[in-house]
């Protein structure tokens, strides 16, 4: 019941699409409607023309009706004249209204699957972070595109298809027992049992095709990491690993395919068989009607012209009945990404000013079936202050500034975070994560020029100006990294390639402060986002940031002590529980685990080199 419940949902999500556009279908189906009558006329000209030339029998009564029974007899040369200029012009109607039918349905699918993709394009982007992580990137995306096209291809090519062979199917049936009821019985009588094949064989058919779509889902999902990660593939000579991985996947995806081929091709050939002994069936007492005088030679040969009108498009049902059950799988999978829900703006969305006090206040959290990565953490960052954090693997350094940006959301009854004394969990997304910038230890850089990359925070309207160039050439320099830029050929113009493999990881990480720079937020978080440059350059670019962030509040997470030691205030974090707060003065003169880190990584060199970056006021060097 549910999963039926599940399905109707979908698709009314998808229909949604559908029926802003629903006058340019019924439009196309209007057409198409006209060109499948305009054909069924062609059976009746040849009868008249065969029955009229031969005389083998009586005409038509609308031929009577229409005054054309003598004509047809005595003038059969001229009849066979009459019926090919019947034949071009119903041709010609036929193709007209079948070229608007196309036309027009084409248009309102591409207007519909157009809709669909923004929706749910537009959807990804707002759904939870925890959403993301837990999906792969290859099954999104194959779902965004495969899906999608075979949505596409439904509703351009077979929901109209399906109108048309019903109309169809009932005007032909209709013309041959208006003819002759007993032939009529034999062809008709085959109609069921090849629709209630073609039900049953889609019922069976359904669960393939999510298993395939699963399957080339997981496929993409191998591709796209390999693609991502080609740097450790060819570091650590995986390549050999990572072929024999793609092609037990290929394998899997391409033994569903080739069970769904099986499948297909029993249910044409048995389709086959039964059209073979229906049209055997309509011959055999066709042709002896036709001996016994019950129907004349023209209405023998449109009852086999109808016949194969008929079997064809309750054939074509059948297939496009088999397409529903793979379009069905699509829209069931897109209607799961439509049906997520996405981030929720809280009922006030307040927009306080965020230059204030940040306050945890009992934090405990954890990730989904996991155990808790912050226990009860209470602590304050004062405005405008510099704030530390250290901490060992996992002990929930990054996890604590995820949810300043709330990525993830406290649970009821899990503490709270505010700023300024106003709880984050009530303040607008945009404006808080407009406010809390973030660099990451892995910064993730866009596939376009450097200087786009920087300046990515700026308005639309405003980019590629001389203002703003200026103002991302300023952010570089604070950052250091505005002479490296500068050694490339193309300067702020050069294209870093994809997730910014072209670049070092130190060069990858100062544009990263450098585009965080540029939006200029009250509250700056760096997530261990030096740990690629030597702790020389390390210190010059603390030293330009200080200079430039000014009064905004600033947060420092790293594994260096010499990055951490100036702080304002030092947090230290152990299997998430707050271990140890204060100066570095404070920490240094109590035994803990900051001062054992201290301890290890202050050398006779690191001394040096700290003396050296402290007293530095140079201008950065690569």
């Amino acid at each position: 019941m549910q999963k039926n419940q599940t399905k109707k949902t979908a698709a009314r999500l998808v229909f949604r699409f559908v029926k802003k556009n629903m006058w340019l279908f019924a439009l196309g189906l209007l057409c198409s409607m006209l060109n499948t009558a305009f054909n069924s006329l062609t059976p009746q000209i040849i009868r008249v023309t065969v029955d009229s030339v031969l005389g083998s029998g009586e005409l038509p009564s609308w031929i009577t009706r229409l005054g054309l029974a003598e004509f047809a007899k005595s003038e059969p040369g001229k009849m066979l004249m009459f019926a090919a200029i019947a034949v071009l012009v119903t041709a010609i109607l036929s193709g007209l209204f079948s070229f608007f039918a196309r036309f027009n349905t084409a248009r309102a699918s591409e207007n519909s699957i157009k809709a669909l993709r923004d929706e749910l394009y537009g959807h990804i982007q707002k759904l939870p972070f925890a959403w993301h992580t837990s999906h792969q990137t290859g099954e999104i995306i194959q779902r965004c595109t495969s899906d999608v096209d075979v949505i596409r291809n439904f509703i351009s090519a077979q929901m109209v298809e399906v109108f048309r062979i019903s109309f169809l199917i009932v005007m032909t049936v209709a013309i041959m027992f208006s003819m002759n009821v007993k032939i009529s019985l034999v062809a008709v009588v085959f109609v069921p049992i090849i629709m209630f094949y073609s039900f049953y064989f889609s019922s069976k058919i359904s669960k393939r095709f999510m298993d395939a779509d699963i399957a080339e889902g997981v496929l993409s999902s191998v591709v796209q990491e390999n693609l991502t990660g080609v740097r450790v593939v060819r570091a650590f000579g995986r390549e050999n690993y990572e072929i024999e991985r793609f092609s037990e996947k290929n394998s899997a995806f391409s033994e569903m395919w080739i069970r769904l081929g099986r499948m297909m091709t029993a249910f044409w050939s048995t389709g086959d068989l039964i059209m073979a002994v229906q049209v055997l069936a309509v011959i055999c007492v066709g042709t002896v009607s036709a001996v016994h005088g019950e129907i004349t030679l023209g209405e023998f040969l449109a009852f086999v012209s109808y016949n194969a009108t008929l079997s064809w498009p309750v054939r074509g049902l059948g297939k496009i009945l088999a397409e529903m059950s793979k379009t069905g799988v699509s829209i069931d999978r897109i209607g799961y990404i439509l049906q997520a829900e996405p981030e929720k703006e809280p009922p006030e969305a307040l927009t306080p000013p965020m230059n204030r006090d940040i306050v945890f206040d009992h934090v405990t959290f954890g990730y989904e079936n996991q155990k808790p990565v912050l226990d009860d953490v209470s602590f304050t960052i004062s405005a405008g202050s510099t704030f530390a954090i250290l901490g060992g693997t996992g002990s929930g350094k990054t996890t604590l500034m995820h949810l300043l940006n709330r990525l993830y959301d406290l649970e009821e009854g899990s503490g709270k975070i505010t700023i300024g004394g106003v709880d984050i969990s009530k303040m607008k997304l945009s404006h808080l994560r407009k406010n809390v910038s973030i660099v990451l230890q892995e910064p993730f850089l866009f596939s376009r020029t450097i200087g786009e990359n920087i300046g990515i925070t700026f308005p639309e309207k405003n980019r590629d100006t001389d203002a703003m160039m200026e103002y991302v050439r300023a952010a570089a320099r604070s950052a250091c990294v505005d002479e490296a830029i500068e050694s490339f050929s193309n300067g702020y113009d050069t294209i870093v390639g994809e997730r910014g493999v072209t670049l070092s990881g130190g060069q990858k990480q100062r544009v990263a402060i450098a585009r965080m720079l540029t939006q200029n937020a009250p509250i700056m978080i760096f997530d261990d986002s030096l740990s690629a440059v030597d702790a020389q350059t390390d210190a010059k670019i603390r030293h330009e940031l200080k200079e430039k962030m000014g009064s905004a509040t600033t947060i420092l997470i790293s594994h260096r002590i010499t990055t951490l030691m100036q702080a304002d205030r030092i947090l230290v974090l152990d299997e998430g529980k707050v271990a140890d707060i204060g100066t570095h003065e404070e920490l240094i003169s109590r035994e803990g685990i900051y001062k054992d880190i201290y301890q290890i990584q202050m050398n006779n060199a690191d001394r040096e080199l700290l003396r050296q970056s402290t007293d530095s006021t140079e201008n950065c060097r690569e």
